[in-house]
């Protein structure tokens, strides 16, 4: 039986592993919210649908028919997941799922000041978006699915890096001393999904970060650095003017640990620091 991985939200971590599942004869499906964006993915052979807050998959019985695997990368929407919101039964009355995967967030430890994390530390938001990852992973683990979590640090992959911003002279160096973040390279985490896929284990979850929680402002400093330029100044915390999303994400200081994802799923991180991510992609960029 033909493999077939079902994601709501085709964005940029799902379309880069919908790229590598095709290559190896997956079928792949999945919503996005434009016609545009649509008929882009159909033409490269994803069979997209249009799904959004409010307008529920046409269909679904059909849109669903012979799925064996889920990726769920929707954020929740005033305090719902609006995937559960729209077709929690149409999930649940699915024959022949064997994965189910939802991408949270490392928000829901929420501030531990600079100590470190894993899968099993309690969960304590302190920012609007960690409550609501923490309600969503409620609301997913009560489905009754063959619930995979996936808390992932920050993403950063090719055209979404320190890289691209330094180019375009969009990077800043914000300085908080003491403060770390952690991240993980988009490829990684496909990596991570298709491990998972190759062994389910229902209920379990995943922190995906890489190796070296950093400051923001040494990888910024690393990218001008890769690029042959002068970094960005420096700019306390405290001068940066920082937007409200800003403010909670300098508002939490943790270090994620990453050993269950090499422990049970066996993976070898490509890119265990920022590293060897921003080397990888400046040998990507178009010249």
């Amino acid at each position: 039986m033909t493999r077939t991985l079902f994601c709501f939200g085709l964005g940029y971590v799902a379309e880069r592993l919908a790229q590598r599942l095709m290559e190896e004869g997956w079928r792949v499906a999945g919503t996005c919210r434009t016609p545009e964006k649509q008929a882009a993915l159909r033409g490269r052979g994803i069979e997209a649908h249009l799904f959004d807050i409010g307008r529920p998959l046409e269909a679904a019985g059909a849109a669903l028919a012979g799925v064996t695997h889920i990726l769920a990368s929707i954020p929740p929407k005033e305090g719902t997941d609006p995937v559960l919101g729209a077709h929690d039964t149409d999930l649940r009355a699915m024959q022949g799922l064997e994965w189910v995967g939802y991408l949270s967030t490392t928000g829901v430890y929420g501030e531990k000041d600079g100590g470190w994390v894993d899968e099993a530390s309690p969960l304590n938001p302190s920012t609007p978006n960690g409550k609501a990852r923490v309600a969503a992973e409620a609301q997913w683990r009560a489905a009754g699915l063959p619930l995979h979590i996936f808390r992932l640090s920050g993403i950063y992959g090719p055209g979404r890096s320190a890289i691209e911003q330094v180019r375009a002279g969009t990077a800043r160096r914000i300085v908080k001393p003491g403060q770390v973040f952690n991240r993980i390279h988009a490829d990684d985490i496909g990596t991570v999904l298709k491990a998972s896929m190759a062994r389910p284990d229902p209920g379990a979850i995943y922190n995906l970060a890489d190796d070296e929680p950093a400051s923001s402002a040494d990888v910024v400093a690393h990218a001008a650095q890769l690029l042959g330029v002068a970094p960005p100044p420096e700019i306390p915390v405290e001068q940066a003017d920082l937007s409200p999303m800003g403010q909670a994400f300098y508002s939490e200081n943790k270090r994620v640990s990453n050993q269950r994802l090499k422990s049970d799923l066996g993976v070898a991180l490509a890119y265990p620091t920022y590293r060897e991510g921003l080397a990888a992609i400046m040998r990507e960029r178009p010249a």
